[in-house]
C-alpha cells in the first residue's frame, strides 16, 4: 500500500522554537557550521567543523566546550546513561577520535573525558561513516568508509578493559549501524551502500546478509518496542523493516529519503518529492533547497502531519516533542495534539474506523473506545448501514445500556441484527432474562430452527443465558422438545416434569427421570406429581414408590458405587443406617406421606403397603390403619362368599400380627363400623375390656357365648358371673340351664350375698323357687356353720382374755418368784449378780446378759417374738388413719363385713370407743 493513498491529517502543531528570556525566536546558532547532531536525557547536543559542542537544555539555555582541536564527525547521546560518544579529529589529516564523555562528572568546568580511543581499522587510517553503542556499555562499533566494521567489547567508558576486532568488511562505505537484544543474544546491524547484515556477536559472530541492498546515510533507524526493534531502512522505492534473521515487511512509496527518525511509534522521514519528472528543485528562503518533513503512524496507516522546511539538517526527538534543525539555523518544535483533539477531528470527518485505530494504539481507556464506538454504530445506522451498526453497538457490551441499541432493531426488517446483538450479549455473559425471553423469541419468529438448536443445545458451550427463562419461552412458543431438552440437560428437574407431563403428557418417560433423580429430588416430585402418575401409570408408579420407600437409588448408577464403599453418602433426617457385610446406608422416604397418591385406586395401595409391612415390620400405625381399612372394605364389599371368608382371614391376621403397629382404638372402630366379629371380639382381648366382650355377646343374645365368656375371663374379673346373672336374670327367654350355671359359679366364688341374688332373681318371672332352692339350702347351712365356728371362736378367745387379765393382776399384785437355777445363755449356775425377767422363768448371769443384749429392758429369749409383734401393732396404727382407702376396699370388697372385722382387729376403731368409755364414764359419774 503506497504511502500516497493513506490519509493525511495534522496531528502535530508547528511553531518556532523562541528564547523563553527575550520571547524571540531562538536564533544563537545561525553562525555555528555544524557537523554532527543527536539529542537525548533533556538535551539538544550540536557539533561543528570547529571541535566545539553545543549543549541546548529544555529551557533553551545554551552551554558550549570545545571538544576537539580540528572537528566533530559523530555523536550519540545514551538514552539510558548520561553518556556522549564523540568521534572526531585534533590532528590534521585522517586521524578519528573517539571520545566518551561523562555528562554527570566535570573537569575544569567542562564534562570529563573517560575515554580516548583511535578508531583504525587495521594500518591504513579510514574516516569513520557510521557508529554505535549498546545501551548494556558492553559493545560499541564503528564502521568505516572502507567497508570495514570495529567491534569493541568491554566497558564502552574505559579502554583499558576493551578490546576490539573486526566483525565485517565490504567493500562499500558502511552506512548504517545498529545494535538489537534478543534474548541472550546481541545483534549488530551493519547497512553499507550494497548490503545488509545482521552478525550474533555472542555467538561467534554468524553473520546473515538479510539483502544485497544498503542504504545512503541518515536512511537507517530503529524503531521501538511498538513495532518489535526493527531496523528501519529507507530507499528511494520504499522503507523495508528487518529482523535479525529475516527482512520483514516494506511501505512502499516514492521520493527521495534523506534521513529516517523513529519518534513514539511514529516515522519521521526527511525527503524530496521525486515522481519521475525532471522539474527544478523548489527553493525556500535564502535560495535553500526544500525538504519535505513526513511523520507516518505505521501501526494506522495515516500521515500524522507533512510540511516543507527548508534543508533540514537534522531532526531531534526530544522531551516528548519533535525538533526540526534547518539550514537557516532555526528550531521549529512539533508538538502532538492531545488524543482528544485528534479524534474530534476524525469524528468531523466521520472518519471512525481510523479513530478507534488511533484510540487503541494511544491506549485510550475502555469509556473512551465504548464513546467511539457508540458515536461510529449511530452514523452507521443513520446511513442506513444496520449490518455495520451492530457490529460496532456489539463492541459496547457491558458499557453502553443495551436497551438503547434494542430499541433501535425492534423492527421486524430488523429482526436479524436485533438477534446478533442479543447472541452477542448471551456471550459476553451480559445477558438478563428479558434479553434471553427476546433473543428466543427472535429465533422462533424466524423458525431458525438450526439457530436455536446452536443457541441451547450445544454440548461443547458453556451457559450463557438463564436456563429458566429459556425453558419458559420455548415452552410458550410451542418448542417443547427443545425446552425439554435444555430442561433435562440442566437438571431442572421441575420444569422437565412440567413439560412432560402437562404438554407432552409422556407418563411414563416422567416416571422414568424421576426414578433417575436423587434421593430428595424423586421424593419431592414424586410427592407432587404422584397423583397423576398414579392415574395414568399405576403400576410402575407403585414400583417406584417401593423402592423410594425401601431402599432407594437412582435406576442409572451402580448398585455400589466409591461413595458406598466409602461411607460417604449423606443422610437424610429420614434415612436409616443398616448392617451389612458392605458399609451401605438406605435411603428410604416415608410412606405414610405418599397415600394420599392413591386416592383413586385402593387395589395399588393396598399393594404397596403390604409391601412395606412385610419389608419394614416396623411402619407406622398410620400403615397399619389404612391398610386394616382398606382389608374391611375389601371384605365388606366381596359378594364371593370363599373370597370374603379369604378377606377375613387375611384381616384378623394382620390384627393378630404382634408386629403390627396399628393403633387399637382405631382398629376397633374400623371393625365396629364394618360389624367384623372376629375383629371386634379380638380387640376387645388384646385391650382387656372383658365387660364389652360379655356386653356385645348379651347384646347379640348369644347365651352360650356369654357362659364361655364368663369362664375364660371370669379369673381377671369376677363380676363376669354377676353381670351374666343380671342378664339371665331379666330374660324371660328360656334360659333356666345357662341361670343354674351362673348361679353356680356366684355361689362357689363368693361374689354375692344370698339376699342379693334373691333380689336379683325377683326380676325374672320365670326364676321359680326350684331354680334357687338349692342355692338358698347351701346358703343357710353355710351360714349356721359360720355362726357356729364364730361363737366357738368367740367363747376360745373370751377365756383367753380372762387368763391374760388374771396373770397381769397378779404381776401387779402378787410377788413373783424366781426358781431359775441356770443361765439361761451359758447354761451354767446361776450367781449373783444375776437378772431375772418376768416373762418366763428366764434368768441370766449379769455379765452374759450384758455382753449378749442390745436392750436392758428386754429378755433377750423373747426379744424375737415380741419384736413381730411390735412391728405388727406399728403398722396397724400406720394403717388405721387411712380412711378413704379403708372405704375404696369396703366398696370393692364381696364380704364387708371382714373388711371392717380386719380394720377393727388393727385399732382403727380405738380412738372412737376411748372416746365412747369416757363418755359414758363421765355420765355415770354425774349420776352418781
Amino acid at each position: 500500500m503506497a504511502f500516497l493513498q493513506w490519509r493525511r491529517f495534522n496531528f502535530f502543531d508547528k511553531e518556532p522554537v523562541k528564547d523563553p528570556t527575550t520571547d524571540q525566536i531562538f536564533d544563537q546558532l545561525k553562525d555555528y557550521n555544524v557537523s554532527a547532531c543527536t539529542s537525548g536525557r533533556g538535551q539538544l547536543i550540536i557539533g561543528d567543523f570547529e571541535g566545539n559542542l553545543y549543549f541546548i537544555n529544555r529551557q533553551m539555555e545554551l552551554t558550549a566546550f570545545r571538544a576537539y582541536e580540528i572537528r566533530v564527525t559523530h555523536l550519540l547521546q545514551l538514552k539510558q546513561h548520561n553518556l556522549l560518544i564523540s568521534i572526531g579529529e585534533d590532528e590534521q589529516g585522517i586521524n578519528p577520535l573517539i571520545k566518551v564523555w561523562n555528562l554527570e562528572k566535570m573537569d575544569r568546568g567542562n564534562p570529563a573525558c573517560t575515554r580516548l580511543t583511535r578508531a583504525i581499522p587495521g594500518n591504513k587510517p579510514t574516516p569513520v561513516s557510521a557508529f554505535s553503542v549498546h545501551e548494556n556499555l558492553n559493545f560499541m562499533a564503528v564502521g568505516f568508509e572502507n567497508g570495514v566494521v570495529l567491534l569493541y567489547k568491554g566497558d564502552v567508558t574505559r579502554e583499558r578493559h576493551s578490546k576490539s576486532r573486526n566483525v565485517f568488511e565490504g567493500n562499500k562505505r558502511v552506512t548504517g549501524i545498529a545494535f538489537k537484544s534478543q534474548g541472550k543474544d546481541v545483534y549488530l546491524f551493519v547497512v553499507t551502500e550494497n548490503a545488509t547484515v545482521s552478525i550474533n556477536i555472542t555467538s561467534k559472530d554468524q553473520m546473515k546478509v538479510l539483502e544485497n541492498a544498503g542504504a545512503s546515510p541518515g536512511c537507517i533507524v530503529m524503531s521501538d518496542a511498538s513495532q518489535d526493534h526493527q531496523l528501519i531502512i529507507g530507499r528511494q522505492d520504499a522503507v523495508y523493516f528487518y529482523q535479525p534473521d529475516e527482512r520483514g515487511p516494506c511501505l512502499a512509496f516514492e521520493g527521495t529519503k534523506l534521513q529516517l527518525h523513529w519518534f513514539r511509534g511514529y516515522l519521521i522521514v526527511v525527503g524530496k518529492d521525486s515522481k519521475g519528472v525532471a522539474r527544478p528543485p523548489v527553493l525556500g528562503p535564502h535560495g535553500m533547497e526544500m525538504n519535505t518533513v513526513t511523520v507516518y503512524d505505521i501501526q494506522n496507516k495515516f500521515i500524522a502531519y507533512s510540511a516543507p522546511y527548508p534543508e533540514v539538517i537534522d531532526v531531534f526527538c526530544e522531551s516528548g516533542s519533535i525538533f526540526i534543525f534547518t539550514g537557516d539555523r532555526k528550531l521549529y518544535q512539533l508538538q502532538e495534539k492531545d488524543t482528544q483533539s485528534k479524534l474530534e477531528m476524525l469524528f468531523k470527518k466521520n472518519n471512525y474506523t481510523l479513530a478507534i485505530s488511533l484510540a487503541k494504539s494511544q491506549q485510550l481507556d475502555q469509556d473512551g473506545l465504548i464513546d467511539i464506538f457508540t458515536q461510529y454504530g449511530d452514523h452507521l445506522y443513520s446511513k442506513g448501514d444496520h449490518d455495520g451498526a451492530i457490529d460496532q453497538y456489539i463492541k459496547t457490551i457491558g458499557k453502553l445500556e443495551a436497551s438503547y441499541v434494542i430499541r433501535k432493531f425492534l423492527d421486524a426488517q430488523r429482526i436479524h441484527n436485533l438477534t446478533k446483538y442479543l447472541q452477542a450479549l448471551h456471550t459476553s455473559q451480559t445477558a438478563t432474562e428479558e434479553h434471553t425471553t427476546l433473543l428466543l423469541n427472535c429465533y422462533t419468529k424466524l423458525k431458525d430452527v438450526s439457530k436455536l438448536d446452536e443457541f441451547i443445545m450445544t454440548k461443547n458451550r458453556a451457559v450463557d443465558f438463564d436456563v429458566e427463562t429459556a425453558i419458559n419461552v420455548c415452552r410458550q412458543s410451542g418448542y417443547c422438545e427443545h425446552a425439554l431438552a435444555l430442561a433435562e440437560k440442566h437438571k431442572k428437574h421441575e420444569h422437565y416434569l412440567k413439560i412432560q407431563l402437562e404438554d407432552i403428557k409422556d407418563y411414563q418417560r416422567a416416571l422414568q427421570y424421576i426414578g433417575k433423580l436423587d434421593f430428595e429430588s424423586a421424593e419431592s416430585n414424586l410427592k407432587q406429581y404422584g397423583k397423576i402418575l398414579m392415574n395414568q401409570v399405576p403400576k410402575p408408579t407403585t414400583e417406584l414408590l417401593k423402592r423410594l420407600c425401601t431402599d432407594y437409588r437412582p435406576t442409572d448408577k451402580p448398585l455400589i458405587d466409591q461413595n458406598t464403599l466409602e461411607g460417604k453418602t449423606l443422610i437424610p433426617h429420614h434415612a436409616i443406617l443398616i448392617s451389612s457385610g458392605i458399609p451401605s446406608r438406605i435411603q428410604k422416604a416415608n410412606a405414610e406421606e405418599f397415600i394420599h397418591i392413591f386416592v383413586n385406586n385402593s387395589s395399588k395401595l393396598t399393594e404397596f403397603l403390604e409391601h412395606m409391612i412385610e419389608v419394614q415390620p416396623n411402619s407406622s400405625n398410620l400403615v397399619y390403619n389404612t391398610l386394616l381399612e382398606l382389608y374391611l372394605h375389601d371384605m365388606v364389599h366381596e359378594k364371593d362368599i370363599t373370597a370374603r371368608v379369604e378377606r377375613e382371614r387375611k384381616t384378623l391376621d394382620l390384627l393378630k400380627n404382634p408386629d403390627a403397629n396399628y393403633d387399637i382404638d382405631q382398629a376397633l372402630i374400623l371393625c365396629q363400623m364394618n360389624n367384623f366379629k372376629a375383629g371386634i371380639l379380638y380387640l376387645y382381648e388384646k385391650a382387656h375390656l372383658y365387660q364389652q366382650i360379655l356386653r356385645y355377646h348379651m347384646d347379640h343374645f348369644e347365651f352360650v357365648h356369654v357362659i364361655d365368656a364368663c369362664k375364660k375371663f371370669g379369673q381377671q374379673d369376677p363380676q363376669l358371673w354377676v353381670q351374666a346373672l343380671s342378664y339371665f336374670a331379666s330374660r324371660e327367654d328360656s334360659c333356666k340351664s345357662q341361670l343354674m350355671e351362673t348361679l353356680s359359679n356366684i355361689d362357689k366364688k363368693n361374689l354375692l350375698p344370698p339376699l342379693m341374688v334373691i333380689q336379683i332373681l325377683a326380676h325374672n318371672s320365670t326364676a321359680t323357687l326350684s331354680v334357687v332352692k338349692d342355692y338358698i339350702v347351701r346358703r343357710l347351712q353355710m351360714e349356721n356353720d359360720q355362726i357356729t365356728e364364730d361363737e366357738r371362736l368367740i367363747k376360745q378367745y373370751r377365756e383367753d382374755t380372762d387368763k391374760k387379765r388374771t396373770k397381769i393382776e397378779d404381776l401387779k399384785t402378787s410377788a413373783k418368784v424366781f426358781q431359775a437355777s441356770k443361765c439361761n445363755i451359758c447354761n451354767l449356775p446361776l450367781e449373783v449378780p444375776s437378772v431375772h425377767f418376768l416373762c418366763e422363768p428366764h434368768s441370766y448371769h449379769q455379765h452374759c446378759f450384758e455382753s449378749y443384749s442390745e436392750n436392758d429392758m428386754e429378755c433377750p429369749v423373747c426379744a424375737p417374738e415380741n419384736s413381730k409383734i411390735m412391728d405388727i401393732i406399728r403398722a396397724q396404727e400406720q394403717s388405721r388413719d387411712i380412711h378413704e382407702f379403708f372405704h375404696n376396699q369396703l366398696e370393692r370388697a364381696p364380704d364387708g363385713f371382714s373388711v371392717v372385722a380386719d380394720y377393727f382387729g388393727r385399732g382403727v376403731f380405738n380412738k372412737v370407743t376411748l372416746i365412747t368409755d369416757q363418755h359414758n364414764k363421765s355420765g355415770s359419774a354425774s349420776s352418781r
